[in-house]
């Protein structure tokens, strides 16, 4: 530990720490511009100026690493002079009219800064050359007229994502932040994660749909968590009344530590899909506006007297979107009371495609990897925070090993080591890898007693396509890794006994890994869905009643295909939705019940690490719509059986 003296109080902090976190901890404020604490400190602004006894200049508090016996000034008069000084030739250089920026009063850093130094004017007139504005991404706009160049969406882009799309090109008063060499934003490597934009301490970058909607001092933060896949980031909802203005990503949060990929950020916000926001019951041919009573009523009618049938007449299918607990009402309400022999999810053969022999897995561990296999995942387009981990452990030299036959792996285009066995071989292939291994002596764990004898590299070769050279390179890496980490996809087939996922987890043991696989599987709940045992194939044709618990969920067109009745079928099936949009399967239904969308409900996920995670309610749903779990309940009541809502008791897998 170290103790300096900062304004006159002692200070304790780890070896390491730098003067202005040493500053944080003693209550101080240092104003800064470049700095941030999930990035690696810059120096750049110099608005972080402080007197340090004994040292000739002042000094940069963010990037001085704290010493014994250090004493430090922050607010002298020639700190506080220093810093109106930096802050004149910042707001000198580049077009600041604050009263014009989206991010003026309360969101702007430079702002603030200025403000917080006692500044109402310029003391240097600006003269500054003008910059064309780049428009082309469809989420965020660069205004280089409005950028200070502290670099911190350049260094967050690499640092945090790993994807270096960002940079500057040329010099003095004409430096500009460009992508890549020079293209336009929205025809760069950019993968529209959005984490520039939240990290910008100015207007430079900012997103489309929140742009002059509201002040800091006007909204609501809500935190929460993100339903776009089964990482389960956390989110700050920023709302102002009752709109959904921005998303951003939660620094605080331990498991993404404040990214979000552009499905979280940007997409989850910008649905245009027209919502439901009244019961509807099919009459005369078409959908009409209902009550819920009527609208309820219908569908018990239908749903009681099939109960107990031994499961014939009904199929139901739920989102793995909605919450564990109005999955739990669902999978209560058909299987447990009305006896239905399909209730599945949206993400159906998941119990098959998770390992049961392996210790728990943990996202942590790619952050720290010195090697990464991933098998069948492209996590440059699915999973993409989890991708982020990945690629940012690149430079640091982690070494990647990506198995998939796909052309298109964005991920696979990271590394050298992008394996493409023949379809239908990356089994092989990874037996194949754990024989090369074992046959190194170089195993750290356990090794199969059995079974390798088989994949010798010849037959591993003629099996998969991959070259003897290349499978004994791979698993020379994977072995001498100290942290390796085994990711797999959708893609991967287990199969009645689950081979390749038995494959993966005894590699895992075989080379010490401390984390069990990481399934980068299904959707926001894909793995409460399988502990209720909701993941059978969902096959409708000849049901008397399909309900179909949606939610916010865009039904995809095979969906939409098997709900088609066949011509020659006698009885056109009874088709109830609860879903928040219009979409082709509302318009094939007999009645319709609006639900809430994923910002307007409460409950709980549980992520692919098996980690229970909130999410809270950031806007309120039209007055005619309800929550998933609550229409189950009423539905239940009107057929006359009684759900204990005990939704934890079955969530294990």
């Amino acid at each position: 530990m170290v103790n300096l003296k900062i304004d006159g109080i002692d200070v304790t902090v780890p070896e390491g720490t730098t003067v202005l976190r040493a500053a944080e901890a003693a209550g101080a404020t240092i104003p800064t511009l470049c700095d941030h604490k999930h990035l690696t400190p810059y120096g750049g602004c110099r608005l972080c100026l402080v007197e340090v006894e004994g040292a000739r200049t002042l000094q940069p508090s963010c990037t001085l690493p704290a010493s014994n016996g250090m004493v430090v000034l922050t607010n002298t008069p020639k700190v506080r002079e220093a810093r109106k000084f930096v802050l004149s030739l910042i707001f000198s250089e580049r077009n600041h009219f604050c009263m014009y920026c989206a991010v003026s009063n309360g969101d702007c850093e430079l702002q603030n800064s200025a403000y917080g130094e006692g500044m109402t004017h310029w003391p240097l007139q600006p003269n500054w050359l003008p910059f064309a504005v780049d428009a082309s991404n469809p989420h965020f706009v660069l205004d280089n007229n409005r950028c200070i160049l502290c670099r911190r969406c350049i260094r967050a882009c690499g640092e945090l994502v790993g994807n270096f799309t960002l940079g500057v090109e040329e010099r003095g008063t004409k430096t500009m932040v460009v992508a890549d060499l020079g293209v336009p934003l929205g025809e760069s490597t950019c993968v529209s994660c959005g984490t520039c934009v939240q990290v910008c301490p100015t207007g430079a970058i900012i997103d489309r749909a929140s742009a002059y909607k509201g002040r800091d001092k006007d909204v609501q933060h809500v935190k929460s968590t993100c339903a776009g896949c089964s990482v389960g980031c956390s989110i700050d909802m920023v709302v102002r009344d009752n709109h959904l203005l921005r998303i951003d990503g939660d620094w605080e949060a331990p498991l993404n530590e404040g990214l979000l990929c552009e499905v979280g950020r940007f997409k989850s916000l910008n649905d245009e899909r027209e919502r439901i926001v009244a019961p509807l019951v099919r009459k005369d041919g078409a959908l009409k506006a209902a009550t819920w009573d009527e609208a309820l009523d219908l569908v018990a009618a239908k749903l009681k007297p099939l109960a107990g049938q031994n499961g014939k007449g009904i199929a139901a299918m739920a989102s793995t979107r909605m919450t564990a607990e109005a999955l739990y009402e669902f999978d209560q309400l058909f299987s447990e009371k009305m006896g239905a022999g399909l209730v599945t999810s949206t993400e159906q053969g998941l119990s098959a495609n998770r390992p049961t022999n392996t210790a728990p897995c943990s996202l942590d561990a790619l952050k720290a990897a010195d090697c990464v296999v991933v098998v069948s995942a492209d996590l440059g387009t699915q999973h993409q925070v989890a991708g982020f981990f990945v690629k940012r452990m690149l430079p640091k030299g982690t070494k990647l090993v990506v198995i998939d036959n796909s052309s298109d792996n964005k991920l696979a285009q990271a590394t050298n080591y992008a394996l493409k066995p023949l379809k239908g071989s990356d089994y092989e292939l990874v037996m194949g890898i754990t024989a090369a291994i074992a046959k190194s002596g170089k195993a750290k764990g356990a090794v199969p007693k059995s079974g390798l004898s088989r994949y010798t590299p010849e037959a591993t070769r003629l099996t998969t396509g991959v070259t003897i050279e290349t499978l004994n390179e791979v698993a020379q890496i994977i072995a001498s890794a100290q942290r390796p980490v085994f990711v797999y996809g959708n893609n991967v087939s287990g199969g009645e006994t689950g081979r390749m996922l038995k494959a993966l987890a005894n590699l895992a043991t075989m080379t010490g890994a401390q984390t069990g696989p990481i399934g980068a599987l299904g959707g926001a709940n894909s793995l409460a869905a399988a502990a209720y045992q909701l993941d059978q194939a969902f096959e409708p044709q000849g049901r008397q009643v399909i309900y179909l618990a949606l939610g916010d969920e865009k039904p995809t067109p095979r969906l939409a295909a098997q709900l088609e009745t066949a011509p020659d079928a006698k009885v056109k099936p009874f088709i109830a939705v609860q879903a928040s949009y219009i979409s082709p399967v509302t318009a094939m239904a007999d009645v319709v019940l609006p639900v809430e969308m994923w910002a307007e409900q409460e409950g709980h996920f549980l992520n692919l690490e098996g980690r229970l995670q909130e999410t809270k309610r950031g806007v309120t749903a039209p007055d005619e719509v309800r929550s998933s779990a609550k229409v189950l309940q009423a539905l239940a009541e009107r057929i006359g059986v009684e759900l204990d809502g005990n939704w934890q008791k079955d969530l294990r897998f």
